[in-house]
């Protein structure tokens, strides 16, 4: 496992792409009038490519006509206080050719978002990157409410799959003050943390 200063476990561009797959909404991130913006967007990728919809006229179909645009995918559980996240940054397509715009309609890709989207946007990743946070095995600062601790349903983010695959984290012990986990995780004994 690679891991960088920060202690996040840096991904491999198969795995990162393995994980965008999985969630159906990323965010393209684009200049419009020379200022930075990103909007949420439906996509699903094809090839290692990442396949957006968007409609004849509008705002991002305009801005990101042949521009290099970064698009961002993630997740998190905030139980388990982990995640991933992923960048790709490429070029940005529209798809002219009315046969393979046809052949792209006929994906699984639809929007939320209403009104008519018929036109298509496809980006090459020329550099793709992500991080994923660990999972410590030691005690977390929040504490299970009720019969968590006795049956803890909280699952991990399976390394490499991309999906999720069960993998039991360890219960929490209650602890006598909100201080304790902190503190055991830095290394310093119970207690540690109140004293100045």
């Amino acid at each position: 496992m690679n891991v960088d200063s920060a202690g996040l476990e840096v991904l491999s561009p198969h795995d990162c792409l393995a994980l965008a797959r999985t969630m159906p909404i990323g965010r393209i991130v684009f200049t419009d009038q020379a200022l930075p913006a990103v909007q949420p967007v439906n996509f699903l990728l094809e090839d290692g490519c990442v396949i957006i919809r968007t409609g004849e006229g509008t705002k991002l179909a305009a801005a990101i006509r042949d521009t290099i645009v970064a698009f961002e995918i993630d997740d998190y559980d905030a139980r388990t206080e982990s995640g991933w996240s992923v960048t790709l940054v490429g070029r940005a397509e529209s798809v002219v050719d009315v046969a393979e715009s046809a052949r792209l309609a006929r994906l699984p890709l639809r929007t939320w978002a209403p009104g008519n989207r018929d036109r298509f946007v496809r980006i090459k990743p020329e550099y793709i990157s992500g991080r994923r946070i660990l999972i410590e095995d030691g005690p977390n600062d929040a504490e299970p409410d009720g019969d968590a601790a006795a049956e803890d349903t909280r699952f991990a983010v399976d390394q490499g799959l991309g999906g999720r695959r069960p993998r039991p984290v360890k219960p929490r012990p209650t602890a006598p003050h909100a201080g304790r986990g902190r503190a055991r995780r830095s290394g310093r004994p119970p207690g540690a943390a109140d004293r100045s």
